[in-house]
């Protein structure tokens, strides 16, 4: 583990995996909400397929998640803050030629990243679909009730399996909430922008972030692949990554 400065300085974490050969092509993946690098992609062997098939695989850990500080003070979450940090991290590494990855919070930071002008070959988009970058789906809400609640949450509330994956992380819970509130929707006309090619890849139990299919048609050069399971266990199967390498590799 290295690592890098984000856009205020801070010391964040990133993990690396695969050649760093010139010929290898950089891949950034960026994990979801409360998870992290060796959570989202590196446990499960994510990481290691792409790996395998040349890709240098470069995983940060986001701000407030896993290595990286969960600073406790506002002005550390301005809105986008997020992307501010991937900018950073592109700029960091001088990466010109890569794609790009993110699942759920991460599929959200790579496409308001694009937005604000990165210019990834490849985009993957897990877990997501339009309504949960234009904030349709009140997940934001959702969350913030979960660490507004935490203690009081109980088996049966629709709150527990968030507050039990948050206490399995270990998650900053004030970190977390400012966090939270720093996330920027995407109106969907800004999705004109993202117009390298983008795989959607989404369970078929997984509509926590709306319709990716809706997404596939918002998205100027879009396709889907549909893979097994919900939000939470479709990335503990095999078929992320490997939906992830087929598309990357074309």
């Amino acid at each position: 583990m290295e690592f890098y400065r984000g856009f205020d300085g801070a010391e964040l974490a990133l993990h690396r995996m695969g050649p760093n050969e010139g010929n290898a092509r950089p891949l950034v993946l960026l994990h979801g909400l409360f998870s992290s690098a060796e959570m989202n992609w590196i446990k499960w062997g994510h990481a290691a397929v792409l790996a395998n098939a040349g890709f240098e695989v470069l995983m940060p850990d986001l701000r407030g998640h896993g290595e990286s500080p969960a600073p406790h003070v506002s002005a550390a979450y301005p809105p986008d803050v997020l992307a501010l940090d991937l900018a950073e991290l592109i700029a960091h590494l001088g990466l010109t030629e890569y794609d790009l990855c993110g699942f759920s919070l991460g599929a959200r930071t790579s496409v308001r990243g694009v937005i604000g002008g990165l210019t990834p070959r490849r985009l993957a988009l897990g877990g997501m679909g339009l309504e949960g970058l234009a904030g349709g789906t009140g997940r934001g809400a959702f969350f913030v009730d979960a660490i507004d609640r935490f203690e009081a949450v109980k088996h049966g509330d629709p709150a527990y399996f968030a507050v039990q994956f948050m206490k399995s992380m270990k998650v900053d819970r004030v970190a977390a909430r400012l966090l939270l509130g720093a996330m920027a929707d995407t109106e969907p006309a800004l999705l004109a922008k993202v117009t390298m090619p983008t795989l959607v890849v989404c369970g078929d139990q997984d509509r926590d972030n709306g319709s990716p299919y809706a997404l596939v048609a918002a998205l100027p050069d879009a396709e889907l692949a549909v893979i097994p399971g919900t939000h939470m266990s479709c990335v503990t199967k095999p078929d992320l990554g490997i939906a992830i390498r087929d598309f990357l590799l074309r």
